[in-house]
């Protein structure tokens, strides 16, 4: 059986699986940009790359955001913290950004 030049890239099941073949999505995208006559292809396979570069820089920024109230809310149901954590943690994160229209 042959095949795997691009770790079986084509067997991602979904995006979870398909994260984790990213250098074989830019290998493909050259190869197909290589082609001459797959551009289209090539195009659309660079604009899953650049979809999961935006999907990351994005949810980071949400984060960090969360971060803190996440982990208070966390201590909280474990019973290490209380309510009032969780709403100064709220009041934390409502101020970060208040007014600004989540990107």
């Amino acid at each position: 059986m042959s095949g795997g030049s691009y770790g079986y890239l084509y067997s991602a099941l979904d995006l979870e699986d398909l994260q984790t073949h990213r250098g074989d999505l830019e290998a493909m995208a050259e190869r197909l940009a290589s082609l001459g006559y797959a551009q289209d292809a090539a195009r659309e396979t660079e604009e899953l790359l650049v979809l999961f570069r935006q999907w990351e820089t994005r949810a980071a920024v949400r984060i960090t955001r969360l971060r803190d109230l996440w982990h208070a809310v966390e201590r909280w149901d474990s019973n290490d913290s209380g309510e009032a954590r969780v709403r100064a943690a709220l009041e934390a994160y409502r101020g970060d950004h208040a007014g600004t229209p989540p990107p």
